[in-house]
Formats: structure tokens, sequence, C-alpha cells
């Protein structure tokens, strides 16, 4: 073939001319993704503005186009291409980052608050008693819960409102042995005239315990007649538990049938008709101290005690007393400068019992005789062997033998 082959040209290139200027352009090593542009007209592809008839001109490129399935590519800053972070339950970064630091605060304060208040009510706690020596063991805890007709602290005008008269003995009005951390807690009533031997006294009705030496010797009567380890002690006045019931804006009681008024008008009691009652504080003493509107008088009136203290306390330690700093910082102050405890008991302790008594299994100390006749007046007489069967099996934190507790009946 000759060197002026006419189609040489179209398989092999010319050899360079040392007088023509080098011509090789470079090429990017990757090429943009081109999408073509529709026109504004019907169909068709349309060369971007710029690029010449033939469509030469690289001009603007459209945005890139993710593959199928891949996540949609947001613009990013800095060339990452990620957008703005989204964080803390979709809120953007910053905006996000605010709203956890008000909610951390939030919490720290609500922490703060519920510890100070506390440690507050903690320190106002009166621990003037003294628990005596017990040798025995027991299981679970036990705690004595004693109401007395203390008139000190309350005004002439205030023991005429809750009809309290101007006397008192300062012994035990109301007597309750609280078991609990074996079970299901347990309630039991201890009548006030019970007929028991008293270190020091003698036998006499076991309210006179309270007068004679105190909560101490209180105590240590019901160890010396039960077994019991006595691990805590609560004690209230009238006055006291009255201030109490107010500070949480009074105490629901049901019965199921009217109760009729104390026809002495000793307790000041007006009488409950059937249904549902929100007791204030001077109803609620007259409602714990009545007796003579019942045929069993005294024996009707621990039930009733038991069926008042559990509705207190599970008003207390309720969500709408205990949520609200309005209602649950008045009652605690009021309660812990109402109550007397022993000087081992913190208010986790308090805590723990005022739990406890919403729903405890309840009951009576059996009783054999409720009309003794003896040198103190009429009293009552426990049974003996089933009361040792009660006693012996809270001791060993066994559950109550059947039929030793028939429960509580309001009025």
């Amino acid at each position: 073939m000759s060197e002026n082959d006419p189609w040489q040209s179209w398989y092999q290139e010319a050899p360079p001319s040392d007088s023509e200027p080098d011509r090789t352009v470079s090429m990017p090593s990757r090429q943009p993704t081109f999408q073509p542009t529709p026109r504004s007209g019907a169909g068709g592809y349309s060369p971007p503005a710029g690029s010449g008839a033939g469509g030469g001109g690289w001009g603007a490129q459209p945005p890139l186009v993710s593959p199928p399935g891949a996540p949609p590519v947001r613009p990013g800053r800095g060339g990452r291409g990620s957008g703005r972070r989204w964080r803390f339950w979709g809120q953007p970064g910053r905006h996000g980052r605010r709203i956890a630091l008000v909610i951390a605060v939030v919490i720290v304060l609500i922490i703060a608050g519920t510890a100070g208040t506390y440690f507050w009510v903690n320190g106002k706690l009166n621990r003037s008693v003294a628990l005596p020596a017990f040798s025995g063991t027991s299981a679970g805890t036990n705690w004595l819960i004693a109401g007395s007709d203390q008139r000190s602290g309350i005004s002439r005008s205030e023991q005429d409102q809750l009809h309290l008269g101007s006397e008192g003995a300062d012994a035990s009005d109301s007597l309750m042995l609280l078991h609990m951390g074996t079970g299901r807690p347990v309630l039991i009533s201890i009548p006030r005239d019970s007929y028991v031997p008293i270190p020091g006294h003698g036998e006499n009705k076991i309210n006179a315990a309270l007068a004679f030496g105190g909560p101490s010797l209180l105590v240590q009567t019901v160890e010396s007649v039960t077994g019991l380890k006595i691990n805590h002690y609560m004690g209230i006045g009238f006055g006291g538990l009255a201030n109490v019931v107010g500070a949480i804006g009074g105490v629901r009681m049901c019965v199921k049938t009217a109760v009729p008024a104390d026809p002495t008008g000793d307790s000041g009691f007006k009488g409950l008709a059937a249904g549902c009652h929100n007791l204030s504080g001077t109803q609620a003493i007259a409602f714990v101290r009545d007796r003579h509107s019942f045929a069993t008088s005294d024996l009707q009136r621990i039930q009733d005690q038991r069926a008042f203290l559990s509705a207190l306390l599970s008003k207390a330690t309720s969500p709408s007393v205990y949520l609200n700093p309005f209602t649950a910082l008045p009652f605690g102050s009021t309660a812990a400068s109402a109550i007397a405890v022993d000087k081992g008991t913190s208010l986790y302790d308090l805590l723990q019992a005022a739990f406890a008594l919403r729903n405890p299994q309840t009951g009576t100390v059996p009783i054999a005789n409720a009309n003794l006749q003896t040198s103190a007046g009429d009293a009552v007489e426990w049974d003996q062997s089933q009361a040792l069967k009660l006693f012996n099996a809270l001791q060993q934190g066994k559950p109550v033998p059947a039929g030793l507790l028939t429960g509580t009946q309001v009025g």
C-alpha cells in the first residue's frame, strides 16, 4: 500500500508532525452522570443552554440519582452529603440537646426535692420512746400502735370541739399489733380492757400500763404476754390524729348499714347513713371513740378503729397525696410532729408500715370472756390456748391458722 493511499486514515493514525502542535486533550478520570433534561415542548431531548445545536457543551448538570433501593441522598455540608444530623427523638441535633438538657435538669430537681423532703421529714420525727431489752427472737417486724386519750397540747376549746372532756388518764384507748415481713401483713387489735399481768404492777387492764410506765412499760407488757419482740412503737393522741386527718383533706369511710349516733353524747358521734362518707378530723375522732352505739361496746369500736386506720393509710399513700407537694408536705410535717416513735425508727420504717396497713389481714385477739369481773372492773379475758396459737404462728413467721382471726366489720 502506498503512502498516498487515501483509505489509510480510517484505520491508522497519521504520524505526528514536528511542525504541528500537540493537540492531546486530557479528559476527566471520572465522567459525571448526565441525565437528559425534558424540553418544554412535547417530548424529546433539549440540549442545555449554551451547549450549541449539537449539545457538545456540558452546561449545568441535574442532581445525582440514587440507584433503586438505596436511601435518598441529602445534600451535605462540608462535602459529606449527610445533611443535618437528627438526634434525640427526631429533633435536630442542637434543638434535641436543649430538650435533653431541660429534661435532665427537671429529673435532677425532682430527685433533689424528694431527697430533701425525705430528710426534712425524717428529721422532724419525735423519737422519744426507748424500747425495753428483749431476750427472745421472733420472725418479721412487729409494730405496737397505740392511740392514747392524752389531752396535753390541746386547748380547752379544742377539747370541747372534740368532745374529749377536761381529764384523761393518758391510757391507751386503742392498741394494735402490726406484724409484717413474713407474708401478708397481719393487724391485730388488743382490747384495751384485756386483763393481763403488767410487770411490777400485778394484773390489771392492759391500757393501764401506759399510765403506769409510759410506752416502754406498755411495750414490755405486750412482749411478755405475746412472746413477740416489738421492733417499733408508734403512739398518737387525739389532737394529733385530728390534725393528720385534716392535713390530707379527710378520710373516706364506707359503711354497709347505718350506724346510729352515740346515745350518751360522750364521743360526739352523730351517726352515719349507709354508704361512703368523707370524715373530717373532728368526725374521725368521734367515730373511733364511739362505743355506746354498739351492743358489743369496745369490741366493735376496735373493729372500727382498724378499718379507720387502714382507710387513713390508704389515703395517705395514694398518688393524690404523695404526688401533690401542696398536700404531701403539710401531711408529712403534721404526721411527723403528731406521732411519737421509738429512737430506732426512720421515715423509711414508717413508710413500710404505712403500706403494710393498706390491706392487712385483720382480727382481734381470741377472747374467752368479754365481761370478766375483776378488781379493776369489767375486763376482757383472752382465750389462752387460741391466743397462744396465734402468737406462736407470728413468732415463727407462719400463716395465721384458720379461724383465729375473724376479720373486720365496720359499724
